[in-house]
């Protein structure tokens, strides 16, 4: 009980070694975002309310949930034969794609792929072979400084997404993509799917809007005016409410598609998403870690191999070299 009138607390139902559900920045949750938003989309912003499920809306009879993982196998550094040097990552990545029929009630792994490289700015640096491993050289411009290296990998894997996601597509399906679309805004009847909420994009009246959802609810479509800005909505999952932000995912899709096709979207992920939603007692990130999404996630990991394996060989690897 609050004697006190103390500020009341809630307790983040994900496991704090994934971080949090809702991570606020230094300035605090109400921080607002830089981005310009365009609230006025699906529901004039004076009149914003929750959005439950519309009639006749029903989930596509395929529903393809794609991810991918990386992993940083060794960071190393190259010796130029100026005596300079730069660092580099020596990095594996794996996509994959879940096809889940809902008509029949079943869900297969439709494909998987596993790409490595040799991240770094040298212009000397040739693939290393280490063992059976190859890892061809992706070389990153500017001066490569290690601490932005790890976000060259991001190209590479989402090109595989896109690759294995291409391969296991099928008419009338629905594709989601966990994570912010960025450059796969051009597939089509696509969803980016964010679990993880780090910016407050509305003013604190339409928070509130957002905050106050009921499970199977959703906000009005509104438009992000980022450099990979688009059509966008928040949408509560199945969830026992208690902290403001419990069960909240934001989902986006193309800013190059009608707005009357990005509402049907937003419908669609209405009565689609929430049969996916995971339970607290099976995934410390519930219910926002997609069932789906949480065993790809496990048997992609199992692909990239074992990590001080491969770290051994690129050690053997670079003795030999030298």
């Amino acid at each position: 009980m609050n004697v006190r009138g103390d500020a009341a607390f809630f307790v983040d139902s994900w496991d704090p070694a994934y971080g949090a559900s809702f991570e606020a920045s230094a300035a605090g949750p109400a921080a607002p975002s830089s981005a310009q938003v365009d609230a006025d989309v699906e529901l004039p912003a004076v009149d914003w309310r929750a959005i439950g499920v519309r009639p006749g809306v029903r989930a596509p009879d395929v529903v393809l949930l794609v991810d991918g993982v990386r992993r940083i196998d060794a960071s190393i550094w190259t010796a130029e034969t100026d005596g300079g040097s730069f660092p580099g990552l020596a990095a594996s990545y794996a996509a994959g794609v879940v096809r889940c029929d809902l008509g029949r009630g079943a869900a297969q792994l439709a494909g998987t792929q596993v790409g490595r490289g040799l991240f770094t700015a040298s212009p000397s640096a040739r693939d290393v072979v280490a063992g059976a491993i190859r890892y061809p050289v992706h070389r990153v411009g500017g001066t490569g400084e290690l601490a932005k290296l790890p976000a060259a990998v991001q190209g590479p894997l989402t090109a595989l997404e896109v690759a294995v996601s291409d391969a296991a597509r099928v008419d009338g399906d629905l594709l989601v993509v966990d994570g912010p679309l960025r450059s796969r805004r051009q597939l089509p009847r696509t969803l980016g799917y964010i679990k993880t909420q780090h910016s407050q994009y509305l003013d604190a009246r339409l928070t509130a809007v957002v905050t106050g959802m009921a499970s199977g609810e959703r906000s009005p479509v509104f438009r992000l005016g980022t450099a990979w800005g688009g059509w966008s909505w928040y949408l509560r999952l199945p969830v026992a409410i208690g902290a403001p932000w419990a069960g909240i995912v934001r989902v986006e899709c193309s800013a190059d598609l009608p707005v009357e096709a990005a509402i049907e979207l937003a419908d669609l992920s209405l009565v689609t998403l929430p049969r996916f939603a995971s339970t607290p007692y099976k995934d410390p990130r519930a219910p926002q870690n997609l069932i789906p999404i949480a065993g790809l996630e496990r048997r992609l990991r199992a692909l990239l191999g074992d990590s001080r394996l491969l770290h051994r060989a690129l050690t053997t690897a670079a003795r030999a070299a030298r």
